[in-house]
């Protein structure tokens, strides 16, 4: 069985390697400060919230998509949060 400081270490590799691809930025750092002992799990919270509120965007891009009359300015609405969602 792993010992902690091994656990660690690989979290750091991945985390690192994670950087590396460009799927994290300095906006995880952020995120990393602002948890502490009052909230451990406050990054595992921001990022779950955000993979459910782009799931459900990604969601109503499809059905809106898929009317025979699409609606541009709902779509653009969508869009638009999403982004919003995704960037700093």
């Amino acid at each position: 069985m792993y010992g902690l400081s091994q656990l660690q270490r690989q979290l750091a590799e991945f985390t690192s390697s994670l950087f590396d691809e460009g799927f994290l930025d300095d906006q995880f750092n952020e995120l990393q400060q602002l948890q502490d002992e009052s909230n451990p799990e406050f990054v595992v919270e921001v990022v779950t919230l955000f993979f459910e509120d782009a799931e459900r965007l990604l969601n109503e891009l499809a059905n809106t998509l898929a009317l025979d009359n699409i609606d541009f300015k709902r779509m653009d609405a969508h869009v638009h949060q999403l982004k919003g969602s995704s960037s700093r």
